[in-house]
């Protein structure tokens, strides 16, 4: 009899490490995108083209991976979705455009655009699973902590990067001088401008580090992940990211907390089919992360504080 519970325990450890595992795999590009879009609403500029970056990023990390390597894909990637940002800077800072309306328009561009640059440059075949592709790197030690060590530290390079960046974001928001001139544009901007601050400077360059992350998003999802490209595989995670941020309280660490959340509400399709729920459509599986959005869209309104400006089109700033 202890022999069989010894059994049943290690069977359900490994489950649970194998989900854990799943989860941060899946949570890792959901965190990046949804981390820079703390960045930008904190500083007052809600980035509905979150999506055309990521999936700009996919496309420019597939090209330049196949080129030069997954280290330039990445690099690439990010690119990419910087200059998403970039047009989207143009017209809601500069030009003081509509945000939502300006950040739909992009994404739907961005789909289009690498949809026919996709098929442009890699004709009817496609790219196929010819695209380099980052390894598992197990970190010595931490890697063999029962249940969470395989999960959190036995991942790709940039899911450690990602564990660097939270920490020092959250750090940077309260700790530094350019942390606090953000955090008064998002909240109060005419009272940033009377201490000599300058919105659109700051709001520009929120717009692109949210633009740059949502790119290397997509460069995770095609080098560290599904190993190609496939048309529209951003798949709503820009518009999840903005909740993810919601949820998380536009913190970073409570971003990365409910991106986790959400990381395991898109693996647990495949916990449940392995528990022997292959009758159930697949398709019910896949409508959890998006029924949790709008579950978390909707308990999280006229509780959560978002940025006083968020979203506004003045600052007051000419």
């Amino acid at each position: 009899m202890s022999a069989l519970q010894s059994t049943l325990t290690i069977n359900g450890l490994e489950s649970a490490s194998g989900f854990l595992e799943a989860s941060v795999r899946t949570a890792t590009p959901l965190a990046l995108a949804a981390l820079g879009e703390c960045i930008s609403e904190r500083a007052g500029v809600i980035n509905i083209g979150l999506e055309g970056a990521i999936i700009a990023g996919a496309l420019g990390a597939t090209v330049a991976a196949g080129a030069a390597g997954a280290g330039v894909g990445f690099a690439a990637g990010a690119t990419a979705g910087v200059a998403v940002a970039l047009l989207f800077a143009l017209f809601t800072v500069w030009m003081r455009a509509d945000q939502i309306i300006t950040g739909t328009a992009i994404t739907l561009l961005s789909l289009g655009l690498t949809g026919t640059l996709y098929r442009t440059v890699y004709g009817s075949v496609g790219v196929a699973l010819s695209t380099p592709t980052v390894g598992v790197v197990p970190i010595p030690g931490l890697s063999s902590i029962p249940l969470i060590g395989h999960a959190f530290f036995a991942q790709p390079l940039v899911t450690y990067l990602l564990y660097l960046m939270v920490p020092l974001c959250a750090w940077w928001l309260v700790r530094t001088q350019a942390g606090l001139a953000l955090r008064a544009v998002g909240e109060q901007p005419e009272a940033a401008i009377a201490a000599g601050i300058r919105p659109r400077r700051i709001q520009f360059a929120a717009v692109l580090f949210a633009g740059g992350m949502a790119g290397l998003a997509g460069a995770t999802l095609v080098l560290a992940q599904a190993g190609t490209f496939v048309e529209g595989m951003s798949a709503g995670r820009g518009f999840i990211a903005i909740a993810v941020v919601v949820l998380g309280r536009w913190k970073p660490i409570g971003v990365a907390a409910a991106a986790l959340l959400f990381g395991g509400a898109n693996s647990v399709q495949t916990l449940f089919q392995a528990m022997g729920w292959q009758n159930v459509p697949y398709q019910l599986f896949l409508a959890v992360p998006y029924l949790l959005t709008l579950l978390v869209l909707a308990g999280a309104s006229g509780r959560a504080a978002a940025p006083a400006a968020l979203g506004k089109r003045e600052t007051g700033e000419r």
